[in-house]
């Protein structure tokens, strides 16, 4: 409860300041003719200019867009701010405002309202930062330890049993398991795989762990550990 209570050294300071500022620009445009609650308002006004130029300066921080113009309407609410500030310390004569400062105290409104404008409606340029899409080569080159995944790779069937009727019991000798026929991109797979393996442990690749690496059947595992023997 305590911590929520205190007061920030900083803050104080800027609401001192502030108020400081906000009483020496009511004096000067009091001074020169400006009476009522037009005095008032000017303070007001040149402290909303340099904010809004600030927060345009900010947002404007992470673009390329030019900054020109909001350096320039922060520069023309500060040098009202700081001019009214260093007039009213016994340098000007307040009873006997010269005419040039009436006429910059009376065009004020007009020039401040046309930067407040100009800020605020100024677009601002929207930077849209896609997330790159990784390249699957890269990706496989930056990873030599993970296997990438079988995509698109044909897997022929099995081979067709013959049926039991169709062959002679006396005189037909014993089918040979007729062995798949592998594709040239599965074998290079399978070799990489394979030498993936053997520099991670140490020892060659098996026939189950290359099946269960490949995703393939049995035959076709056997036929493939065949041509990687």
């Amino acid at each position: 409860m305590r911590s929520s209570l205190r007061l920030d050294a900083v803050l104080v300071q800027a609401v001192i300041a502030g108020a400081l500022s906000f009483s020496h620009l009511h004096d000067l445009a009091q001074a020169a003719g400006q009476s009522g609650w037009k005095a008032w308002a000017y303070p007001v006004s040149v402290d909303l200019l340099l904010v809004a130029s600030w927060h345009r300066l900010r947002t404007l921080r992470n673009t390329d867009a030019p900054r020109q113009a909001a350096w320039i309407w922060f520069t023309v609410a500060l040098a009202a701010s700081l001019g009214a500030n260093v007039a009213t310390a016994g340098l000007l004569d307040l009873a006997d405002v010269p005419d040039w400062l009436r006429i910059l105290v009376a065009g004020w409104p007009a020039l401040a309202f046309l930067g407040g404008t100009l800020l605020a409606h100024s677009p601002v340029p929207q930077q849209d930062e896609a997330a790159p899409v990784p390249d699957e080569a890269d990706e496989g080159r930056d990873q030599p330890d993970r296997p990438a995944p079988v995509r698109d790779l044909p897997v022929p069937p099995e081979p067709a049993q013959p049926e039991p009727e169709a062959i002679a019991p006396a005189t037909a000798a014993p089918a040979l398991p007729a062995v798949p026929s592998v594709p040239p991109a599965l074998i290079a797979h399978a070799r990489k795989l394979a030498d993936s393996h053997q520099a991670a442990t140490g020892h060659a690749i098996d026939r189950d762990t290359l099946r269960s690496r490949l995703g393939v059947p049995a035959p076709m595992a056997d036929a493939i550990a065949a041509q990687l023997a």
